[in-house]
């Protein structure tokens, strides 16, 4: 009877290691996903994970570590501690501190739980021997150990503890939001060191030429205006009556947003939409009437046919113009951006059909560029600050 009852207990002993084995690797694969870690982490489509991809950054450049299960080059052979600090204390197994452009000041909320979950999955990824280039960073900023000190002023380690006053999807949005999407490494201001504006959460912030715009619940430049489902709609499919996804925030819905559950998205929709308004924009001198007088006449020749008259153009195909909160944010670096850039509707799953809008960098001169700018940003009932002559030089470079 004992040698029944022992094997029936080692039997289900299997079982459950068989199944939670892969459902903790499914999960992990589901984190790295939110975590956009392979956008950052991968140079080579062909080598996923495999690292190298360069990072420009306000300092100079650094370049994505390996994070395949190679042991020579990869995270192969660190210990589940190892990983444990990297991303909770931002150390590597060496005890060199990593550069912030490593989100682990968001990371270090992640739960032991999950943590141990993405290390599952990416020891399944197939290992690749790469090994990357040092960064390429400016004095002092080269020199590794004063990461000692921006530790010590910025880091702020521990979990996210559950808010009980709230719903288990509020903490589910804010879990995703303030720490495995980490999406305050794009959308909140930073100092001249590099860290987060902590009076400033989700209050905007530019990205390697873009802004990534307001999340909080401001006027006009945040998500007031904007319902849960607009959110949830936008991160799916990268589109929505009121807006859509260009440049970093395109890559983001491609590798992340539109792959994770409906009720995560829901999740962080409920979260973001309950933020108040954060630090109000600056108030700033709106554009002269020449200014707009110019800029209407450009709409008219070379944006009107795609975007109407009255700018409402073609939701979830060409977006509307009025209230549009990317559009009307205080710094123009997103919009100057699609003028001289162009711009290709993003397609997802959800959203399969396309438009497109020309490249103006070669069509229009700087202040044509301002003008026209200034005349879409004002517009409507918009309001938004000037844009000058300068502001697009600088933006061609």
């Amino acid at each position: 009877m004992r040698t029944i009852l022992a094997g029936l207990l080692l039997c289900s002993a299997i079982m459950r290691a068989d199944g939670g084995a892969p459902a903790e690797t499914a999960r992990g694969e589901m984190l790295t996903v939110i975590g956009g870690c392979a956008g950052c982490h991968t140079a080579d489509p062909a080598q996923p994970f495999a690292g190298g991809k360069r990072i420009e950054t306000p300092f100079g450049a650094v370049f994505a570590p390996n994070l395949t299960p190679d042991p020579g080059t990869g995270i192969g052979a660190w210990s589940d501690e190892d990983f444990r600090r990297a991303l909770r204390e931002g150390i590597a197994p060496n005890g060199s501190r990593y550069y912030p452009a490593f989100p682990y000041p968001h990371f270090t909320k992640l739960t032991r739980d999950d943590i141990a979950a993405i290390r599952a999955y990416l020891a399944t990824v197939p290992a690749v021997s790469n090994k990357v280039p040092p960064p390429e960073l400016r004095f002092p900023f080269n020199y590794r150990p004063l990461m000692r000190l921006w530790d010590a002023a910025f880091l702020k380690p521990g979990v996210l503890l559950p808010d009980q006053a709230k719903s288990a999807e509020w903490n589910r949005g804010r879990y995703l939001v303030e720490a495995a999407g980490h999406c305050g490494s794009c959308h909140t201001p930073k100092n001249l060191l590099g860290a987060e504006k902590r009076g400033a959460p989700l209050s905007g912030g530019r990205v390697g030429g873009w802004f990534a715009p307001r999340l909080d619940g401001a006027a006009r430049s945040g998500l007031k205006d904007w319902s849960s489902d607009d959110i949830a709609e936008y991160l799916s499919s990268g589109r929505n009556a009121k807006s859509h996804a260009e440049g970093p925030m395109a890559e983001v819905v491609v590798t992340s947003t539109s792959k994770m559950a409906d009720a995560d998205v829901r999740a962080i929709a409920v979260y973001l939409k309950s933020l108040p308004a954060g630090p109000q924009d600056a108030v700033s001198t709106p554009p002269s009437d020449a200014s707009m007088i110019a800029g209407q006449t450009i709409y008219a020749r070379a944006c009107i046919s795609c975007h109407e008259a009255d700018g409402m153009g073609a939701p979830r195909i060409y977006p509307p113009l009025p209230g549009n909160a990317l559009l009307q944010a205080q710094d123009p670096s997103s919009t100057l951006r699609v003028i001289l850039d162009g711009a290709q509707t993003l397609t997802t799953p959800r959203a399969p059909n396309t438009g497109s809008m020309p490249a103006y960098a070669h069509q229009l001169n700087d202040q044509q560029v301002a003008d026209v700018a200034n005349y879409i940003r004002n517009a409507w009932g918009n309001a938004a600050p000037t844009v000058t002559a300068d502001q697009v030089k600088a933006a061609r470079r």
